[in-house]
């Protein structure tokens, strides 16, 4: 087991050290100079202007230096300063991530929850009114983008409804009930599609273990269906189901940009999208790679579960 665990974080580093690298190039290849941008339009500067504002933020150094730099404000704790604001990044981060946090725990429980019930019931009733409704459900939360499903939700429980406010945000810890009205809609365009996907999959691993030969040895042993549903099939079908809901649940985090948008909440992801548009490089490269070992750490728990369901896995 300690094995398994040291190889996986021993992937850590490189994976960590390739996300910097692209993320820093490809930022910098995007069109526009950050120091115009933030010094506006209207803003008229000379030159030596210019050429100060851009060896205080360094950029006037070569990249190879710039990226050296970073990398070593980064491994020192310091994930660097906004060119708009001027505030350090930790500080806007401990700020807006708790928000991001809170909506993608909130997606994933509305949509894996209902996904594992309601698949394994389709896999076990399959080809009844159930399973066809269960199907329906699944290519509609496939099929519809976030967008499109958020606005749907807006118009109805927001404008036609009146149940839920359209936009804002009430923090946690003054008013959980108004907190959770405020991101109930958000998670529930994240959830809705990642339920879909979580139902596919679970129908899919439940029905292909139902038909191997220890579930037919156990059935013929005469123990009952709760039984072999429990101890036979759900784990063998646990693996498939496993790596999926850790990918989905990681990509959450990027849906979270367009959920954040929409519903004004002040998470990282409406943060980063500010942040694009305005060419602010510090807060690109510390966003991206706070969500890339946000990846990290989710795919390491995944491995983890891998090797409590199968304990062979344990031993390799």
């Amino acid at each position: 087991m300690r094995a398994y665990l040291l190889a996986r974080i021993a992937l850590v580093v490189p994976v960590l050290l390739g996300v910097s690298l692209v993320t820093f190039s490809l930022i910098r290849l995007v069109p526009g100079d950050p120091v115009t941008v933030v010094l506006g339009p209207d803003v008229r500067s000379t030159p030596e202007q210019v050429a100060a504002i851009r060896a205080a933020f360094g950029l006037d150094e070569p990249a190879p230096i710039q990226y050296v730099r970073w990398l070593g404000h980064v491994l020192s704790g310091d994930l660097g300063t906004s060119f708009r604001t001027g505030r350090a990044l930790t500080q806007e981060l401990a700020l807006r991530l708790p928000v991001t946090i809170e909506l993608t725990v909130l997606a994933a429980v509305f949509g894996l929850i209902p996904a594992l019930g309601i698949g394994t019931l389709s896999a076990l009733r399959r080809n009844s009114g159930t399973d066809y409704v269960a199907t329906v459900g699944t290519l509609i939360g496939l099929s519809m983008p976030n967008f499109l499903l958020a606005t749907l939700l807006v118009l109805v429980f927001s404008l036609m409804l009146r149940w839920l406010p359209p936009i804002g945000y009430v923090e946690l810890n003054r008013d959980p009930l108004g907190n959770l009205r405020t991101m109930l809609l958000p998670a529930l365009s994240l959830g809705l599609p990642f339920a879909g996907i979580m139902m596919r999959i679970t129908r899919s691993s439940v029905l292909e273990v139902l038909g191997q030969e220890h579930v037919r040895v156990a059935r013929a042993k005469g123990l009952r269906g709760s039984g072999v549903i429990g101890h036979h099939v759900l784990p063998n079908a646990a693996i498939p189901i496993i790596t999926v809901a850790g990918i989905q649940i990681a990509r959450l985090l990027g849906g979270a940009v367009i959920a954040e948008t929409i519903f004004g909440l002040p998470g990282i992801g409406r943060y980063v999208y500010e942040a694009i548009s305005m060419r602010d490089y510090p807060v690109i490269q510390g966003v991206t790679l706070v969500v890339a070992v946000a990846f990290v750490l989710v795919s390491l728990l995944v491995d983890v579960l891998y090797a409590v369901v199968d304990p062979r896995l344990r031993t390799a």
